[in-house]
């Protein structure tokens, strides 16, 4: 699993031209790639990460400062362009495989207490957010 926080001052996904998530205070945005070997312990060890990642004002995490976040899962996280002009997609896994694992993720960071906010799995999403800083970050575990 692989998951890039932007510290944002505000964020928010479309579908369709609809807002499905939105966070409208300084938070995280998060996007979540899914690999092949992922499992739950794996999404539940990334949510405690991330609810205690020292990035937000005065060096304070969303757990100190009950900030939101905002979690969209981006399969194109794991893209191979090592060849050719055209990523592959084959370390991403499929739908079945990872919508469970982002959810994992989220409902982790919700068992914790986090505000979270969702994108629409699979859907072409359209992702708007003043990132502050800015920040970016990505992490993943070694397995």
């Amino acid at each position: 699993m692989r998951v890039v926080v932007q510290r944002v001052s505000r964020a928010s996904v479309r579908v369709d031209g609809t807002v499905v998530g939105a966070i409208g205070e300084p938070g995280l945005l998060v996007l979540v790639g899914v690999t092949h070997t992922d499992d739950a312990s794996i999404a539940d060890r990334l949510a405690e990460k991330t609810w205690q990642l020292r990035i937000l004002d005065g060096e304070r995490s969303c757990a100190d400062l009950g900030a939101p976040l905002l979690v969209v899962s981006q399969f194109t996280l794991y893209a191979d362009t090592r060849k050719g002009r055209r990523p592959s997609w084959n370390a991403a896994a499929p739908g079945p495989v990872s919508e469970p694992l982002v959810d994992a993720y989220v409902g982790a960071l919700r068992a914790r207490g986090a505000r979270v906010e969702t994108g629409r799995f699979g859907a072409d999403m359209e992702v708007s957010l003043v990132n502050d800083g800015p920040v970016t970050l990505v992490l993943d575990l070694d397995a």
